[in-house]
């Protein structure tokens, strides 16, 4: 009985998009299926796979000549990322951006659909799993094609006992640092002259969030950062500015909470008691999906690893 399936291609510049450079896509979509993948004349054949191969590896192609149909170049990490989450839902196209932004594995996927889904979102995880990066890139995309009204980016900004009436420059300047990371992932997805133009007509606006009380977020998206850091008050507060067709992206690591009673942070205190509230999201990510430098998954074991036994000796 043959098992092979094959598709055929009558587009060479398509079928050359598809299979990449000397058939590198085709090498991670063989990786991931298991099977042998080869291509010949105008055909792309699989071999040796089961049904839930085929269909994989059917979805996966089709996604990969939409794409190149469109006109971008699949990459072999994109095609790894299609392999683990192979439906286009989630994938992030930011007008004026540098390219398309996709999650690289099931709980990222999971991440962009909660999104996209619920009018809150919160978004939890260790370093380096693409939390304030995917939120970055979904609210940029809400805003550059007109759907939202502006971005609003704001952090707990009162750590190690400094305080913002201590820190030289106006509020802008005071508050920069603390934003960086969000601007280093928004200076990754579109230009800086963008970003320039969107800050001037006050598309993207940056919020102490000490100075939210009192507001209505309103036709906007919201993204809350470094959420462990905010007291319950805080979170409670943050929270109930909401107001109508708002989205709110709340990210955070509950391994890094620089408070002085990791029992005070909103972000812990919000898992618990909202964790069932309909309307709301909530993402896990964990140290399996650490998408920087491997090296950094493996760091972040070690620590977790070192704090066990550490819990364990005091017990």
């Amino acid at each position: 009985m043959d098992d092979s399936f094959t598709i055929v291609l009558d587009d060479r510049d398509i079928l050359s998009g598809v299979c990449g450079a000397n058939d590198g896509n085709l090498r991670v979509i063989e990786g991931s299926l298991g099977g042998r993948i080869a291509a010949r004349g105008n055909e792309i054949r699989l071999e040796g796979s089961d049904d839930d191969g085929v269909r994989l590896f059917k979805s996966v192609i089709d996604s990969l000549i939409s794409l190149v149909k469109e006109g971008e170049q699949p990459s072999p990490e994109y095609v790894r990322s299609l392999t683990k989450v192979p439906d286009d839902d989630s994938l992030i196209h930011i007008p004026h951006g540098f390219g398309r932004v996709y999650p690289r594995n099931k709980n990222q996927a999971f991440y962009i659909k909660g999104m996209r889904a619920c009018d809150i979102t919160f978004c939890i995880g260790p370093a380096g799993t693409g939390k304030t990066f995917l939120a970055i890139a979904e609210a940029l995309r809400l805003v550059l094609s007109k759907k939202m009204r502006k971005l609003v980016l704001t952090r707990p900004v009162v750590e190690a006992g400094e305080s913002l009436g201590f820190l030289p420059g106006d509020l802008a300047q005071k508050i920069n640092p603390y934003l960086r990371p969000l601007y280093d992932a928004m200076e990754s997805l579109i230009p800086y002259e963008l970003i320039h133009r969107m800050e001037e007509n006050h598309t993207i606006e940056i919020a102490p969030l000490a100075y939210m009380r009192g507001r209505s977020l309103n036709d906007c998206v919201v993204i809350l950062d470094e959420a462990q850091n905010t007291t319950k008050e805080q979170m409670m507060m943050f929270l109930t500015r909401i107001g109508e067709r708002a989205r709110a992206v709340v990210t955070g690591d509950t391994t890094q909470i620089d408070l002085k009673r990791r029992q005070d942070s909103g972000l812990l205190h919000a898992a618990s008691v909202l964790s069932k509230v309909e309307g709301l999201h909530f993402a896990w990510l964990h140290t399996g999906d650490v998408v920087r430098n491997p090296l950094v998954k493996r760091i972040i074991e070690a620590y977790n690893a070192a704090n066990e036994e550490k819990h364990e000796e005091r017990a």
